[in-house]
């Protein structure tokens, strides 16, 4: 009798593993280009808040479309809340719909969709879609307030249902979320973006059972879990082996003004990798929590950061890693923690998870990217009485220094491939008004390798009123600088700047605004790379003559003489500074 593994040498071979694993890939991105071709709102159209992905009959990830970085591992237990909540009742027709966070699935707004797909009614696998609602019910417009306490005040609970039964359509939960929603239109549009998604999903993948035959199909898509698993061993052998910690730092969650700590324990030992975040302060009051089930999505993401990258996002790469944190703790809350603003943690756990690697690696890891921490959100009712809602994910934050260049001004974080809303679309669309956007100078931190200027945005409302909320960080830890690099700047949030009305604002903010007012933030720059004396001078000045850094502050804090009027740099006075310089640090 042959083993599973000589009978699986058998019925595979890598170049069709290869275009079949290929192929599931291209299905995944043919879901999500669907999405962004047919969704509503601007946080899904324009954000590009959502993902897809296929899995196999057991419900093993088996391709991730090319979309978020950080729900490559949240899939997977929104499915298993659904497969454990109806066992073997699912049936051709059937889509089933989860945004429980306690039953697998990551925050209210975003709704998880899942369609079992059969082939002469055996279950084949199951299509995937993911997006981020521009509104979920709640006490606050947009479903993403900090400073609610329990996750009832946060919006509307979908448990693991169908939504879709032997192909009818279940009008009792399609009215509830229309009557618990303050945007229907947008968001029953993006719900139904979701369901073509997914149907195309099934149509592609029954092409390819088609093409290769129902079981040869399921034993490549087995190879190529078991494949990935192996690749992504055999990766992280190569890293060095041992442990490394690091601690990271929320400010607050908007309610408690004590700061988060977050602090991660990286082992590598062989091919598998340990995380342990005993240490971690305990779960927060306000709605920051992430839950498990994201805080492990993000580190799979810093880790697909580090690795060979041709490695596919599936469940095959999930197995070498072994997550811990205890129950209670930031980053494991327990029921009934509210969660709604865990997009921030989830910021955090990643630059945790880097600061360890950045020991373990160093001269491979940049600095703390800067700026993208920030959602705000804008929610009120037109002349009519009908609501309006805008959501926004800062998604433009600067990125750190790094070990060969500078950080890059205004690109998204390096676990992020979401875009910003362009103006022009928010102005069209909500009555608000961008009167600035832009860097900002001396933000990036100084380093031989300088981290990312932060950028400003200016949101004037033209409506009567709203109902504003914001959730920032980083305005009192700043991201921080690695190999002598220095850390970046703060966050800072203002109302109706330069005005006797002018308002420093807290970086957790729940405000009723008039016609008229000015929000205005200044992102937090990113972290330097390496000694800010070593930092190329004319790069320096090219960058003084930019008017990315001022004259004053590159004579601070890189010892570089450049004439504030002409940009001219002068050599000789800079190689005299430098050495002052470089003599009072040592």
């Amino acid at each position: 009798t042959l083993d599973k593994e000589t009978q699986m040498q058998q019925v595979t071979d890598p170049v069709t593993r290869e275009v079949i694993k290929n192929a599931l890939m291209s299905i995944a991105d043919t879901m999500a280009l669907t999405v962004v071709r047919t969704a509503r709102s601007a946080v899904i159209k324009h954000g590009m808040d959502f993902s897809t992905s296929l899995f196999n009959a057991e419900g093993l990830q088996v391709a991730q479309g090319l979309t978020l970085p950080p729900h490559l591992g949240s899939m997977a237990p929104a499915l298993e809340g659904v497969m454990n909540a109806f066992g073997d009742d699912v049936e051709p027709g059937d889509i089933f719909a989860n945004n429980d966070p306690y039953e697998g699935a990551s925050h209210l707004p975003d709704i998880f969709l899942f369609k079992p797909i059969f082939k002469n009614d055996v279950l084949v696998g199951w299509s995937c879609c993911i997006g981020h609602q521009t509104d979920i019910g709640g006490r606050v417009a947009g479903g993403n307030a900090c400073d609610n306490t329990e996750i009832y005040q946060e919006g509307l609970i979908i448990p693991p249902l169908k939504l879709y039964a032997k192909g009818e359509l279940n009008q009792a939960v399609w009215r509830i979320l229309e009557k618990n929603v303050r945007v229907p239109d947008k968001v029953l549009g993006d719900v139904q973006a979701l369901l073509a998604a997914v149907r195309f999903g099934e149509r592609d993948l029954l092409r390819l059972v088609d093409d290769y035959g129902l079981e040869e199909l399921k034993s490549y898509m087995t190879d190529i879990l078991d494949t990935t698993e192996r690749l992504t061993r055999a990766e992280i052998e190569l890293l060095p082996q041992g442990e490394w910690e690091f601690t990271d730092y929320i400010d607050n969650d908007g309610i408690d003004p004590e700061p988060i700590a977050i602090h991660a324990k990286v082992k590598i030992k062989g091919g598998e990798i340990f995380v342990d975040f005993d240490g971690t302060s305990p779960q927060a009051k306000g709605s920051i929590n992430p839950n498990f089930a994201y805080t492990k999505s993000n580190v799979y993401a810093v880790m697909k950061c580090l690795i060979d990258p041709a490695i596919q996002s599936n469940s095959g790469f999930f197995r070498p890693f072994n997550i811990t944190a205890p129950e209670g703790c930031f980053v494991n809350p327990q029921h009934p923690a509210p969660v709604a603003a865990r997009g921030l943690a989830g910021f955090r756990i990643c630059q945790t998870i880097f600061g360890a690697m950045a020991q373990a690696l160093p001269g491979k890891v940049p600095a703390a990217w800067g700026g993208g921490e920030i959602g705000v959100s804008w929610g009120g009712y037109h002349p009519n009485r009908k609501a309006w809602v805008y959501l926004e994910f800062a998604n433009d934050g600067p990125r750190g220094g790094g070990p060969a260049l500078d950080g890059a001004d205004g690109l998204a974080a390096p676990i992020l491939n979401m875009a910003n809303t362009p103006i022009e679309s928010i102005e069209s669309e909500q009555p608000l008004l961008v009167e600035r956007y832009g860097f900002v100078s001396d933000t990036g931190g100084a380093g031989k390798y300088r981290g990312g200027l932060g950028i400003e945005r200016e949101f004037r409302l033209l409506a009567e009123d709203a109902t504003f909320q914001l959730r920032s960080d980083r305005s009192d830890f700043t991201p921080w600088g690695v190999q002598g690099g220095k850390p970046g700047t703060p966050t800072e949030n203002y109302l109706n700047p330069g005005t006797d009305r002018e308002e420093k604002l807290p970086g957790k903010t729940l405000r009723q605004l008039k016609k008229g007012d000015l929000y205005r933030v200044v992102q937090a720059g990113a972290g330097g790379y390496g000694d800010p004396l070593e930092r190329d001078m004319y790069a320096v000045a090219d960058d003084v003559e930019q008017e990315k850094l001022s004259a004053e502050y590159v004579r601070r804090e890189y010892g570089v003489v450049v004439d504030p009027k002409t940009s001219a740099l002068d050599v000789s006075g800079t190689e005299k500074l430098r050495g002052e310089m470089a003599a009072a640090n040592n």
